[in-house]
């Protein structure tokens, strides 16, 4: 990902988290640590970009910190690959545990974490900006 794809990005921010999207300034700080500590990626169908993840990465710890595919594309094996890229880039950097959060209201993508082994560790009460619950959940890289 880079600046060139925010429009694209933030379109599909806005439509995947309504209540609770990330700023453009949030996300040009996200890519201003790349590749220092950061990894983002987009997806292209047709030149258009319809997905993209980030992952944030320090020491021997990883976090996703977003996936996000337009509804028009979601349940196309999409997520599963952004997250696979994600957790490669984890053990290329040296991760032994990557974590995340995900809504307590979104049984599809919890679905597909512990699909891909990632295990309930805590709650986080009111995480979200309307009063949601956050899932936290974890995985161990390597061994």
């Amino acid at each position: 990902m880079t600046e060139a794809d925010l429009p694209a990005v933030m379109a599909i921010e806005r439509a995947t988290f309504p209540l609770d999207a990330w700023s453009e300034g949030m996300m040009r700080g996200e890519l201003a640590d790349m590749p220092r500590s950061r990894h983002y990626v987009v997806v292209l169908v047709d030149d258009e970009i319809v997905a993209y993840a980030g992952l944030a990465a320090a020491a021997d710890q990883a976090d996703v910190q977003t996936i996000a595919v337009l509804e028009k594309h979601q349940g196309t094996g999409l997520g599963s690959a952004l997250l696979t890229e994600l957790l490669g880039e984890a053990v290329r950097r040296g991760a032994r545990e990557i974590f995340l959060e995900v809504r307590a209201d979104n049984p599809r993508a919890q679905a597909v974490y512990r699909h891909f082994g990632f295990e309930d560790i805590g709650t986080r009460r009111r995480y979200y900006d309307d009063g949601t619950d956050a899932i936290m959940m974890r995985r161990k890289l390597g061994d």
